[in-house]
């Protein structure tokens, strides 16, 4: 549940935004990446999300339906455009983007959306804490949760900090704050656990609005452990090294990465997402399912685009045989 975009990435690596030529169109957004990847590893899928009236909606519907996730619960939303997003690819590390999400679709996804999704016939709900940056998404999505949790449905927090989606990034923390007692997991990388415990907009520092990954400072250890007293699972994601699973009351587990000549690292920790969710309703165990995951990050972050390349089953098992 969440957003959803047209993805335009440049098709010429080393350019900067003034110098790009060609641009490669894909499906985007998190939650979008997460049931693509979902999907392609044999689990069902569906995307509850919101599109505008417009032909980027047509793009992102036609391309959900070719990777067979349910699009029945998508509905357009007079009024709004569905959003687009814009990558340069400037290696080893600098990804710009530029968000376009003037009125989106997404936003407006309502509470009366959620109670025509049959939630509760679900495993899993997995939200995310972009949707909880405006209204009515934010309302909707603390409505899914409560419902999920209500019905016995495993509830996945993907923490998704975008520090321009926030009018501050104080309220990031507490809106995450809010909707723990309805989470069983929560999933993020290092900035992000330490966002959703900041107590302070100082501890954030963001070198350039367009670059999605801003350096927030705070005590990694003891914000872990703080979402822990709330959830049940946290799962830290750490780039390159992999992830650590950390259960209550079981000592943490690191799970390694994959070694792999990096492309663009946008979209990666939303194929490891997808992997573990799907690892995990496969019936595989948390060290398992985050491998599986890691091994569908290593596949991602090899190629420009986000879940147009996320590998299927026996792909994602070919990379951890390799090992």
């Amino acid at each position: 549940m969440g957003r959803c975009s047209i993805d335009l990435y440049s098709n010429n690596v080393g350019a900067a935004f003034p110098d790009i030529q060609q641009f490669n169109a894909y499906l985007g957004g998190s939650p979008l990446n997460i049931a693509v990847g979902a999907s392609r590893l044999g689990v069902r899928a569906a995307l509850l999300t919101a599109v505008g009236e417009d032909q980027v909606g047509d793009f992102v519907l036609a391309g959900l339906e070719r990777e067979k996730v349910d699009t029945r619960f998508i509905p357009r939303k007079h009024g709004t455009r569905t959003p687009a997003v814009l990558l340069a690819i400037l290696p080893p590390d600098k990804f710009p983007i530029t968000f376009y999400r003037d009125n989106p679709a997404d936003t407006q996804l309502s509470i009366a959306d959620v109670v025509a999704a049959p939630i509760e016939q679900a495993r899993a709900l997995v939200i995310n804490g972009s949707a909880l940056a405006r209204e009515p998404s934010r309302s909707a999505t603390l409505s899914a949760a409560r419902r999920a949790k209500s019905a016995g449905v495993t509830v996945y927090l993907d923490l998704d900090f975008r520090a321009d989606q926030w009018p501050d990034p104080l309220a990031f923390g507490l809106n995450i704050r809010a909707v723990l007692r309805d989470v069983d997991v929560v999933l993020g990388t290092e900035e992000e656990i330490n966002a959703a415990m900041l107590t302070s907009a100082a501890q954030v520092v963001v070198k350039h609005s367009q670059f999605t990954a801003p350096e927030i400072a705070g005590d990694l250890e003891a914000n872990t452990t703080a979402l822990l007293s709330e959830v049940g699972v946290v799962i830290r994601k750490e780039g390159a090294r992999g992830c650590t699973i950390f259960e209550r009351g079981r000592s943490p587990l690191p799970v390694a990465g994959f070694p792999v000549q990096v492309v663009s690292v946008l979209g990666a920790g939303d194929a490891f997402a997808g992997g573990l969710i799907a690892g995990r309703l496969r019936g595989l165990d948390w060290q398992e399912a985050a491998q599986l995951g890691n091994a569908c990050g290593a596949v991602v972050v090899g190629e420009i685009g986000c879940s147009h390349f996320a590998p299927t089953w026996a792909e994602a098992q070919a990379v951890i045989n390799r090992q």
